[in-house]
């Protein structure tokens, strides 16, 4: 990791990259890639397997791998209309379909191993769920960004609940300890036992708590400073770096090499940490994008050095691929659409370890595809 990359030549970077966007070979749904070299993908239009029950997803807003590769996803039943849900309603309006529990686990095959959560079983319950991740324990985090949440739960793979961080419609800012303000991802770090949190759309931070008893840590900002909350003047591609994160603060990862990326999603951009919150380097992506920005999701490669990194940009809708060591973008896959290998809405990502790729969707994307690795 070059740790002397500067503001200037990581934004220079970026815009040469939304610049030649237009260029780039589209054959998206087969995965073709811009060099041989790298990791190409091809959609499997089979997987997950038809759901039991007559269950239906709605907003796909979480994708995550644990030990088993075993995909789990979160979703949002209360992003299905009427008519989606035709056979819940009363009286019944349509044979199909019924609002799946929020949290599904898939097997390889993609059949489902086990459904739970929801206010019906757990409650409460977050009303807008948002990112999941499945720890080193095989414990189930997940997050919510609705406006009367604000917390992240900790659940037995069982869907027995462990942990609240937290407190559901109480918010005070970026530099409150105990409370969220929307968070949206969850990272643990198997070395410490820690969580890490993007947090999120009301907050603009990442904060780190003790994973097993909650107890606050540390949190930072952008460029590892103390957190900005004052009002922002809109994106504009021409303008110098904030120093602040823009709303929403997406997504969080640790690489093995122990590394924090945290997505800037307006901002169109992605920044590296120490685990301590010192600052290492930032890249941007596709930085004439406008919207709701370029950089939602982040995963890397299963090898040992994760050589690349995978970014979900669900304003352009598709996977851009970059090595790691230098931030290269030498790939993408995926377009605006609701064919097989298109997205609308790609809200997260996933990597098993076999270098399969798993995406979400949300807004009226609803699903969740598989991409399988052919090179």
């Amino acid at each position: 990791m070059n740790n002397s990359m500067t503001i200037s030549k990581t934004r220079k970077v970026g815009l040469s990259i939304a610049a030649g966007a237009v260029s780039v070979a589209l054959a998206c749904a087969s995965g073709q890639t811009t060099e041989a070299s790298t990791p190409g993908f091809e959609v499997d239009p089979h997987w997950p397997l038809p759901l039991p029950n007559n269950w239906i997803i709605g907003q796909v807003s979480g994708v995550a791998v644990d030990s088993r590769d075993h995909v789990w996803i979160v979703h949002r039943p209360g992003s299905l209309t009427p008519n989606e849900i035709g056979s819940a309603q009363d009286p019944p309006i349509s044979e199909c379909c019924d609002p799946a529990p929020p949290v599904i686990e898939f097997d390889q095959e993609g059949n489902v191993v086990q459904a739970w959560g929801g206010p019906e079983t757990h409650d409460p319950w977050p009303n807008a769920e948002h990112g999941i991740f499945v720890d080193h324990q095989d414990n189930v985090w997940i997050a919510s960004s609705g406006s009367s949440a604000d917390v992240v739960l900790k659940f037995n793979r069982d869907g027995e609940r462990l942990l609240q961080i937290g407190e559901f419609g109480e918010t005070e800012g970026s530099d409150n300890t105990t409370l969220l303000g929307g968070p949206t991802d969850i990272a643990a770090d198997p070395a410490t036992n820690e969580v890490y949190i993007s947090d999120g759309y009301g907050n603009r931070r990442v904060i780190v708590f003790d994973a097993e008893s909650g107890e606050y840590k540390r949190h930072w900002g952008a460029y590892g400073e103390t957190p900005d909350d004052s009002e922002l003047d809109p994106y504009d591609p021409d303008a110098e770096p904030l120093r602040s994160w823009r709303t929403p603060v997406h997504s969080v990862r640790i690489s093995t090499d122990d590394l924090v990326y945290v997505s800037d999603r307006v901002g169109n951009r992605f920044q590296v940490f120490q685990k301590d919150g010192e600052y290492v380097t930032e890249k941007f992506i596709a930085t004439e994008t406008l919207s709701m920005g370029s950089v939602w999701d982040i995963d890397f490669s299963p090898d040992a050095e994760q050589t690349y990194l995978y970014v979900a940009d669900g304003t352009n809708n598709k996977v851009w691929i970059l090595t790691r060591d230098n931030f290269e973008v030498v790939g993408e896959f995926g377009r605006n659409g609701r064919y097989a290998g298109q997205f609308h809405w790609l809200h997260s990502i996933a990597v098993d370890s076999y270098g399969n790729i798993y995406t979400g969707e949300v807004d009226t994307g609803m699903r969740v595809q598989k991409f399988v690795k052919r090179r």
